[in-house]
């Protein structure tokens, strides 16, 4: 039987650049979502994790803890019910000095795709009580700022600042620069959103917002576990955690939803962190929701805490 050589190579000839296209951009999704980029090793200071340490009095339990420096106050609450449900916890905090008030990097580097679970984090740099933020290492954009370093200068969205004084503000990145920030006495900023709450009054008609419209970014919209953090007071904040995706336990709450309930947690101002499978609230060694409502953390680049 003769074959014809010249026809049976043509199948070969397609498919080489075929199977180089897919390696390619399995190689690019690896390198932009799994691969881990350090940009800065030893990123932050850990030698001084807060104004807490061992010879510090004070008095704990599973929903509290006081001293003459830190007062946080931690509330479990479910409304609606059926699949209906929500759950969600608060953490009311009262710190002495803003210097309290820090931030952490997963594995203590700067850079894309590194990440560890938020307990890991706040464990590491001794901490009594912590939140995701902001997951910044999803994004190459937005103004960072953390324990007064400059990290990132690349204006994109509204942004939120704490100030050593004690304040915390929405602002626009676009405004301004990272180093007329730090002039200013800011010693943290995230860059995720929106903003919640400003001037006492709840931002609503936000059902159609997006952070993010890269490829693999999942909406922020609808009923999704959430994290914010609102201040009532200068020194003075409100951290919320809400579960969900989980049916009978908490569906989760929409951002007006969330807007609302900041103010109705006394706050003037509040802002929008990371959410999903991310939120999760740490307290005294444990942590205290339930993420994605199957007590299972997801990695994330950093994390919120109180030394």
């Amino acid at each position: 039987m003769h074959t014809d050589k010249k026809h049976s190579k043509k199948p070969i000839i397609i498919l080489i650049p075929v199977v180089l296209l897919i390696a390619v951009l399995l190689y690019m999704a690896a390198n932009r979502y799994l691969i881990r980029h350090v940009k800065v090793n030893n990123a932050l200071d850990t030698a001084n994790t807060g104004t807490e340490d061992s010879d510090t009095e004070y008095t704990a339990d599973d929903w509290n803890y006081n001293s003459d420096t830190v007062t946080i106050k931690i509330n479990k609450m479910t409304t609606g019910t059926g699949n209906d449900t929500i759950t969600y916890y608060t953490a009311d905090v009262t710190i002495k000095d803003s210097s309290s008030l820090k931030s952490a990097f997963a594995d203590n580097k700067f850079g894309q795709n590194i990440v560890e679970d938020t307990s890991i984090i706040a464990s590491t740099n001794n901490a009594i009580f912590a939140i995701n933020g902001d997951y910044y290492g999803f994004r190459d954009d937005g103004i960072i700022i953390r324990n007064g370093k400059i990290f990132r200068d690349v204006p994109a969205r509204t942004g939120l600042s704490f100030y050593s004084d004690g304040s915390m503000k929405i602002y626009d990145e676009a405004t301004t620069t990272a180093e007329e920030l730090v002039k200013e006495g800011v010693t943290q900023t995230l860059s995720f959103g929106p903003a919640l709450v400003e001037n006492g009054k709840a931002i609503t008609g936000l059902g159609k917002t997006e952070i993010d419209t890269n490829f693999g970014n999942h909406t922020i919209q609808g009923s999704n576990p959430r994290t914010g953090v609102g201040i009532i007071s200068p020194n003075h904040y409100v951290f919320v955690v809400v579960d969900g995706r989980s049916r009978g336990y908490s569906k989760g709450m929409t951002l007006d939803e969330f807007s609302e309930l900041f103010v109705s947690l006394g706050c003037t101002d509040a802002y929008n962190l990371d959410g999903g499978g991310s939120s999760t609230m740490y307290f005294m060694g444990k942590v205290v929701n339930s993420p994605l409502g199957k007590d299972k953390e997801r990695g994330v680049s950093d994390i919120l805490y109180i030394g």
